[in-house]
């Protein structure tokens, strides 16, 4: 069906390593992108500037959040359906999920064009953070159609086995996002203007080429087979919706990890929660590349009742996201000082504050691939409600109750710790919710050999 069913076939070490490695680098290239308006505005314009980019962060990250909801949703079922045989609701599956991201993205424009003072004010931006949070959001919404096309054509460019081509497009989206934030921030002097703009011009070019292999008709999916389905597009928001309530949960956490530093430390811990939420999403990132680069697969085996090869995917993804976690830990644990030292150089204040969290944060990230991974597992099999619990409880309801705990004892560095106990406790509700599905799994395997 997908490459001579390769996903269902090829040995599955292989089917990680092809799969995986393109989603992982990636989405670490998108990690990088990230931090290129950091690392041009934090040593080319200022602190400040760096700051108003992270007040206006969770409006990305619900933007992104949408676009996940529909497109890891859209990929859950289009691989399922694909293994079950029904090519026709896969087509049917894909033409909804790009008319209703079409749809979706017009609104977020000029939403976010119109209003993009009052976001700004309601995201915590004091007086001398609001005028440049407010461009930020305004100038960035006007891309959100092409961010929104370029994050769900790369979901689905790998449900049919082309997952090199999410890679090259990321690449050349970086490079393009280099460019322009040089030429715009560093020879134009255009400031925080400028950021936003090669942050939507970047995605933009990534759009053209994710974009090419829908338009031949030979691909399983294209622009011209299948039609709206409306049913079928309630059901792809709710199997991706623990994407959105993930994205959302970054949203609110980062919304109130600002309020907190802003608090106790003023712009100057808003600054070193920036650096280190960098660094922070570029080292998650690589994990969530080996969650999105084996979702089809699973999806693809599990509707296609392969629950053994299932199984051994997730086994090699977990211990491969251990490994991954040590090394992270050591990296920012030991080496933190000098990562921050990429956005900040002559705030000394910002300095010490960004790599004293950087040595507490650092724990957090030993068990979250593990939550991540599990997150992604329970969507890929359409398990939606498990994978919201999971991601209400790691991005809001551990998170909100560390930070209303921790600081009051600890001060800052309770802010800090926030994060890596929320894992810890993640991690139980995951080994509960592995056990329930298990059995869930073991009643139905034995009501089919009675049927027999």
């Amino acid at each position: 069906m997908i490459r001579d069913n390769i996903l269902e076939t090829e040995k599955i070490s292989k089917l990680f390593i092809k799969f995986s490695i393109p989603a992982i680098l990636s989405l670490t290239i998108a990690g990088i992108q990230t931090m290129v308006d950091g690392v041009f505005l934090g040593n080319f314009v200022g602190t400040n500037a760096m700051a108003s980019v992270n007040i206006a962060a969770p409006f990305m990250q619900l933007m992104i959040g949408m676009n996940l909801i529909i497109g890891v949703g859209g990929a859950s079922y289009i691989g399922r359906s694909l293994g079950e045989g029904e090519v026709k609701r896969a087509q049917d599956i894909f033409k909804s999920a790009c008319l209703f991201m079409l749809g979706l993205s017009l609104v977020i424009a000029v939403f976010g064009f119109t209003c993009s003072e009052q976001i700004a004010t309601f995201l915590g931006a004091n007086d001398v953070l609001l005028a440049d949070s407010a461009m930020y959001i305004k100038i960035l919404a006007l891309f959100a159609p092409s961010i929104g096309l370029s994050f769900i054509l790369g979901i689905f460019v790998r449900c049919i086995g082309m997952p090199n081509v999410y890679l090259v497009s990321s690449i050349v989206s970086l490079i393009a996002n280099i460019i322009f934030n040089y030429v715009l921030i560093k020879v134009l002097n255009l400031g925080i203007i400028g950021a936003p703009i090669a942050t939507g011009l970047s995605f933009t070019a990534s759009f053209l080429i994710v974009a090419i292999p829908f338009f031949k008709k030979s691909s399983i999916l294209n622009f011209t087979k299948g039609k709206f389905n409306a049913k079928l597009t309630g059901a792809l928001l709710y199997n991706g919706s623990s994407e959105g309530v993930s994205s959302l949960a970054t949203a609110i956490s980062t919304f109130v990890f600002n309020a907190a530093f802003m608090r106790i430390a003023g712009e100057a811990g808003v600054s070193a929660f920036t650096a280190i939420g960098y660094l922070s999403l570029f080292a998650s990132l690589i994990v969530c590349g080996i969650s999105a680069g084996i979702g089809p697969v699973i999806s693809y085996n599990y509707g296609a009742g392969l629950q053994e090869r299932v199984r051994q995917l997730l086994k090699l993804c977990c211990q491969v996201a251990l490994v991954m976690g040590s090394l992270l830990f050591i990296l920012i644990f030991f080496f933190g000082k000098y990562m921050v030292l990429l956005f900040v150089k002559d705030n000394q204040i910002v300095l010490e504050l960004a790599t004293h969290g950087a040595k507490i944060y650092a724990f957090t990230f030993f068990l979250n691939g593990i939550n991540i991974l599990f997150s992604g597992y329970f969507t890929s099999i359409g398990d939606a409600l498990s994978s919201i619990i999971v991601a209400i409880c790691r991005g809001m309801i551990f998170i909100l109750t560390g930070i209303m705990i921790f600081p009051r004892f600890f001060g800052i560095s309770g802010i800090w710790m926030t994060v890596p106990c929320a894992e810890l406790l993640t991690i139980l509700v995951v080994i509960f919710l592995m056990k329930k599905s298990k059995a869930k799994h073991e009643a139905v395997a034995k009501q089919e050999l009675i049927l027999e």
